[in-house]
Parts: structure tokens; sequence; C-alpha cells
């Protein structure tokens, strides 16, 4: 699966996997090969998918998908041993709620961004999930329509890799 950016503004992009081609929408700052948290920008890099969360009825894949509840969260706070972490709320340090108002995150997959190998400030919670009606930019995760994830989330399984390319 290949992420490209796409012309125009700085967070739209390309998804592709095999002869299949989607519409997504990356971080409203673009794309860049040193991530930082806070920057706005998804990664330039190759990562795994690890599972997931889901806000409904658990959809047909091979990836692990949790239910998400009221309380699941995920820590975003460099300062914390937690960070870039699953957590349970309430939780003092920064996080982000996965179970949102506007429906991003009815399904979140989880991708192997400075979670195996976590280094402080390097990014948190950089998710494949899904997009906005209006394919407006993320905070630097990659996020395509609700219905091309339908298409694609019995195909994906743990470990296939998300290139996302300059």
């Amino acid at each position: 699966m290949t992420v490209r950016a796409a012309p125009g503004a700085p967070h739209r992009a390309i998804l592709t996997f095999g002869p299949l081609v989607f519409r997504a929408a990356i971080g409203r700052s673009g794309l860049t090969a040193r991530k930082r948290e806070g920057d706005g920008r998804t990664p330039i890099a190759t990562m795994k998918l690890l599972g997931g969360y889901h806000a409904g009825t658990v959809p047909a894949s091979a990836l692990r998908l949790v239910r998400t509840r009221a309380d699941t969260g995920w820590c975003d706070q460099p300062a914390s041993p937690a960070y870039n972490r699953p957590v349970r709320l309430p939780f003092r340090a920064s996080h982000e709620r996965l179970m949102r108002d506007d429906g991003i995150y009815d399904l979140v997959i989880v991708i192997d961004w400075n979670i195996t190998s976590r280094s402080r400030n390097r990014g948190s919670a950089v998710f494949f999930h899904l997009a906005r009606p209006d394919f407006s930019g993320t905070a630097g995760c990659i996020a395509i329509a609700p219905a091309a994830m339908r298409v694609l989330l019995p195909h994906l399984r743990t470990g296939v890799r998300l290139v996302v390319r300059g």
C-alpha cells in the first residue's frame, strides 16, 4: 500500500493498493522525512499495520480490531512514560480521545510510526483512519473515505506495509 502527495494543497494525497486507487488526506502541512510532535506532517516512511480500533460492528478484517470505548485514549505527551501508547481515560497527561463525535476514528488502524522503536518528540498517534467529508488535512495521519476503507479492510492484515513516499 503506497501513499504519495497529490497536486494542489499539501494535505492532498493518493493511496494505491495493487490496482486500486483512492483519494487520501495527509498532514495539513504535507510530508516530512523529519517528523516531530505537533508539526502537522505525515512521515515519509515504511510502516507496518499493527491493529486498530472500531466504534461499531466489527468489520471483516484479519487485523485485530478492538471496540473503542468512552475511556479509550492515546497518549501524545512526550514527557509521559505512556507516550505514543494506548491509555485508559481519564488520563492526566495530554492525550487523544479515540471515541470522537466527528467519526474519523470510527475505524482507526494503528501504524508502526514511533511505536516499536519509540523516541520522545518524534510524533505520536500517527494513524490510518477515516477522512472528513472535505478531505481536509490531518494532524499527521493518513485518511481515506469510509467507502474506500470498506474496500481495503478485508485485504489488510498485521504486517502489511504502508509506504509513504515524498
